[in-house]
């Protein structure tokens, strides 16, 4: 029978790597990660995990020792955030675009300059084009859930790239929350037996081969090529992983995104990550006005769920998109991508900017986002530049 525990977002990022039984977890620190690593090696000090434990010197390292590991059909982990994953991105690629499968959490964090150890979404993000299938969560419960998930998706044979778990920094990853355990017999039969993936591209003295070599023109697109019908496979990949999870468990996931109250609505905001709580509040309270407004939550960035996204957004009278990022010279990066999955559907498309370095986005700014919209919509008027939410001296 399931358990219930009160944990952090990084405390169920580690309970989910060891019901996952992972057989390689690469550590190294960064502020707000660290506690992932230290609660997986308490596991294993106790003998509770049976996992290789590797303390490397860097993220670089902590990337290359996850690579080896998955090269030789080990299940691997790692966790890091913001300007480790900046520090390890040359091997972020290697992964993608070698497609080894294998799990990381990213606590989203702002990047430097100025410095900040709080949640923004640049850090995963500039990643969104390296090969990783990316999930953002918008509670502890789902922290643990995608993370377990991964594993099935990421060492499926139709798939076999990596996966990235991104969870808001000190928002869930230092914030306790009630989070329901699964069984350890429940997933020991939902996920493979771990270390059993024997193909392809598993590291071998009796049968070498060579991976990720030199490669001349006349091959390397075909290799591209190969990775894009591994996303595209993704895509049900992800459904069937998350609607047998929930057979197991209650909590269905057989979806790239989440609808909620957006079927009839005439508005609706596109997001990602903790803050959706709050939106998802915000649309309660304003249909309790009578305003037909909904939020259209994303699972994941990628593969992206284009599909999904023209399906409920078709017919609506206005779109809105909030972005915890921003790319500079062109504005928020999942407006841009939001509004390029639209193309075609005559839909008007506004962004919102809010949440940088961890300010707070509550209930009251969804509420004004809303009717912000809302009142586009009657006025007619066109989609303006981002809109920045609460930002502060500036008129």
């Amino acid at each position: 029978m399931a358990k219930t525990e009160i944990l952090t977002g990084n405390y169920a990022v580690a309970y989910a790597a060891k019901l996952s039984r992972v057989q390689v977890i690469s550590a190294y620190p960064i502020t707000p990660q660290t506690s992932i690593v230290e609660k997986l090696d308490e596991f294993v000090e106790s003998g509770e995990l049976n996992a290789k434990y590797v303390r490397v010197e860097s993220e670089h390292s902590a990337m290359a020792a996850c690579i080896g590991a998955a090269a030789t059909g080990a299940r691997a982990f790692t966790a890091t955030s913001s300007h480790g994953l900046m520090y390890m991105s040359e091997l972020v690629w290697w992964a993608g675009l070698g497609k080894f499968p294998l799990v990381m959490a990213v606590v989203c964090r702002a990047l430097a300059p100025p410095w900040s150890i709080w949640s923004e979404h640049n850090d995963v993000l500039a990643h969104r084009d390296s090969g990783w299938i990316i999930f953002f969560a918008e509670d502890n419960q789902e922290v643990l859930d995608l993370t377990i998930q991964s594993y099935r998706i990421c060492e499926d044979e139709r798939v076999l790239q990596p996966v990235m778990v991104a969870l808001d920094a000190f928002i869930l990853s230092h914030t306790s929350m009630p989070v329901s355990i699964p069984e350890q017999s429940d997933i020991d039969e939902y996920l493979p037996i771990p270390g059993s993936r024997r193909k392809p591209f598993i590291l071998d003295p009796d049968d070498p081969l060579t991976h990720g070599n030199l490669t001349y023109p006349e091959y390397f697109m075909e290799i591209r090529y190969e990775i894009e019908k591994s996303m595209n496979s993704a895509r049900r990949v992800i459904i069937e992983a998350g609607r047998r999870y929930g057979e197991i468990t209650g909590r269905y996931y057989d979806s790239l995104v989440e609808d909620y109250r957006c079927g009839d609505a005439d508005i609706v905001l596109v997001n990602v990550g903790s803050s959706c709580g709050d939106a998802k509040e915000a649309v309660d309270l304003l249909r309790d006005e009578g305003y037909k407004v909904g939020l259209l939550k994303l699972r994941t960035v990628r593969p992206f769920p284009f599909e999904d996204l023209r399906r409920i957004c078709s017919g609506k009278r206005y779109i809105g998109v909030f972005d915890r990022n921003y790319s500079f010279g062109y504005g928020g990066i999942l407006h841009c991508e939001v509004s390029s999955a639209l193309s075609g559907i005559k839909v008007p498309i506004q962004g919102f900017i809010g949440g940088l370095g961890g300010r707070d986005i509550t209930l009251d700014d969804y509420v004004w986002v809303f009717k912000i919209l809302v009142d586009m919509a009657d006025r007619g008027v066109e989609p303006k530049p981002p809109i920045w939410v609460g930002l502060r001296g500036v008129v």
